[in-house]
């Protein structure tokens, strides 16, 4: 099946107050091209999930500048004062998860478990109000599975289908967030024709793939 999507297909499956994954890592392997829809599209009241909240002029720093975002799920927000500032003005939710935790969440998510037990945050703000288990000794707090509406994604290469290839550290958080999504739309760089890629090489296969457009 070729999944290769217009701007108008993606403008078409949008919506405000989706919860959005949005992969990358301080802008490494973020979607631009997506982030750049959502705000041409002025699409609002936005829960996102990501690793943090990037620069203040680049992807999802740009979403949360202009206050199209209600509540995010990151691990850090340091980056971008913007966050800091709505946060604390009480214009913009911010959960923060140590980044372990959010990607092991979100694993979890795409794997369709409830959740992970970790020991990291007991006795902290981190473990406030959240159920803990003790085995052997040790307590653990039950950190529930993260899903979101929409994923977006960013890879390096593509073929039709969807099989994707991601390039080093830009891996990071999207073959997880691809696991994790309703619905899954890609931001390639390349885009193959199918066959092209050595299956050995493929990260995230078509099956979690929906559409797929060219950055």
């Amino acid at each position: 099946m070729n999944k290769l999507a217009t701007k108008e297909d993606v403008f078409a499956r949008l919506k405000d107050g989706q919860v959005i994954m949005i992969g990358g890592f301080l802008n490494t392997g973020t979607p631009e091209a997506l982030v750049d829809i959502l705000i041409e599209q002025n699409i609002k009241n936005l829960t996102v999930i990501a690793n943090d909240t990037a620069f203040l002029d680049k992807g999802i720093g740009k979403l949360v500048v202009n206050k199209q975002v209600a509540r995010a799920i990151v691990s850090h927000i340091g980056t971008n004062p913007e966050t800091g500032r709505q946060m604390n003005a009480g214009e913009l939710e911010v959960d923060l998860i140590p980044q372990g935790t959010l990607a092991e969440r979100i694993r979890c998510g795409g794997a369709g478990l409830g959740g992970v037990l970790t020991p990291t945050g007991v006795g902290t703000l981190v473990g406030e109000g959240k159920k803990q288990i003790i085995s052997e000794g040790k307590t653990y707090l039950l950190e529930l599975a993260i899903k979101a509406d929409i994923a977006l994604i960013k890879a390096w290469k593509a073929d039709k289908y969807g099989n994707l290839v991601y390039n080093r550290a830009a891996r990071n958080f999207n073959p997880l967030m691809a696991m994790a999504a309703d619905f899954v739309i890609v931001e390639a760089e390349e885009i193959l024709e199918v066959g092209s890629l050595d299956p050995d090489q493929v990260m995230t296969p078509g099956a979690c793939v929906d559409m797929i457009i060219q950055g």
